[in-house]
């Protein structure tokens, strides 16, 4: 009769939340049903390598949290890295929430996000963490990560803005009551 042992499949519970992270936020609500989003999950190499660079945007920016953030991920055994493109989605003069008079206009200031895209990435941010907490595993949403993930490229498409979800699971939840 086979045995299963926590060390050896909390690893596997982690990725198979992974997964479904990543339908949850594919499925989550877009605005006029268009796609700017692009999300992986990261673990490994990738994560020594994520939290490397979160290093160096500390050193860069001076905000202690990144190197906060960049020790988190060695309690971490995979992370979902959800990120969109800006891309108006062509409302036009119907919309200007972006603060401008139409897409147009917005498009002369490519780095001013579409209020929707933000808007989806922020739904489905909140979709894939919906089904980290269903399936008690550890979360937190970060920018540090997303912030690291987009400076090193590691998303195909033109990504400018993005969040990293580290997971584990263990006794007590490492991303709170952080140092």
């Amino acid at each position: 009769m086979p045995v299963y042992r926590e060390e050896d499949i909390l690893g596997q519970a982690v990725m198979n939340t992974a997964m479904k992270m990543l339908a949850a936020a594919r499925t989550a609500p877009k605005g006029k049903g268009q796609n700017t989003l692009e999300m992986f999950i990261a673990q490994g190499e990738t994560l020594e390598l994520l939290a490397k660079k979160m290093t160096e945007l500390d050193k860069r920016f001076g905000a202690s949290f990144f190197s906060r953030d960049a020790s988190n991920l060695s309690n971490s055994k995979a992370a979902v890295l959800i990120g969109t493109r800006i891309k108006p989605l062509g409302l036009n003069e119907m919309c200007q929430l972006c603060g401008f008079k139409n897409c147009t206009e917005k498009e002369k200031h490519p780095d001013t996000p579409c209020v929707f895209n933000t808007g989806d990435l922020n739904l489905a941010v909140g979709s894939a963490v919906a089904v980290a907490a269903a399936d008690f595993i550890d979360n937190r949403i970060m920018f540090s990560l997303g912030k690291a993930a987009v400076e090193l490229g590691l998303f195909k498409q033109d990504i400018k803005i993005a969040f990293g979800i580290p997971l584990a699971a263990k006794s007590k939840n490492p991303f709170f009551d952080r140092k």
